[in-house]
């Protein structure tokens, strides 16, 4: 499995391209001229920027605190052109206690590497690995959440995304609000 390893890289941001309603997430990380685009699911990049929080708060409270992301955050858009390398199947997290850092890793294939049908399409699987510091980390994690709330307003009565024509609430009996 090819492991693309940015270690650390000068960028490492999540971002969408697209109307709300219509978005598609991205992680791109960069390093020199060296640009890795990968999509992945909404939900994924919510999982990821909480887990990161979640992981910053017990293991490094003071050195990847919201001030210290505040003051490394990344603003800027996606690098262009955006092509797609592959889409994220699988990520994993880890804190790297020797280096004090944030490993996060893309996989594209399924994590069942013994099946003999997958055998064969293994070799071909890639995978992305970024290590952050704790206050980039924090700033990734950061615009995560930017990068989720920055879709469709929720429906304040189920919580499902509302069109601009609004929408078929099941909490109110399938009537339009």
């Amino acid at each position: 499995m090819p492991m693309i390893d940015f270690e650390p890289p000068e960028r490492f941001v999540a971002d969408t391209v697209g109307p709300p309603g219509q978005r598609v997430f991205f992680l791109q990380a960069t390093q020199g001229s060296h640009i890795v685009t990968v999509s992945l699911e909404k939900e994924q990049v919510r999982l990821l920027g909480e887990s990161i929080g979640e992981m910053l708060d017990n293991v490094a409270p003071e050195v990847g605190s919201e001030l210290a992301g505040e003051a490394v955050a990344d603003n800027a858009p996606l690098d262009t052109p955006i092509e797609e390398d592959f889409r994220v199947q699988r990520l994993s997290l880890a804190w790297d206690e020797e280096h004090k850092s944030v490993i996060v890793e893309a996989h594209d294939g399924a994590d069942d590497e013994n099946d003999e049908e997958d055998a064969s399409s293994t070799s071909m699987m890639q995978s992305l690995r970024v290590h952050l510091s704790p206050a980039f980390a924090r700033a990734f994690s950061q615009r995560c959440a930017r990068a989720v709330e920055g879709g469709r307003p929720n429906c304040p009565f189920c919580g499902n995304p509302l069109d601009p024509s609004g929408h078929i609430c099941p909490r109110a009996n399938g009537y339009r609000r």
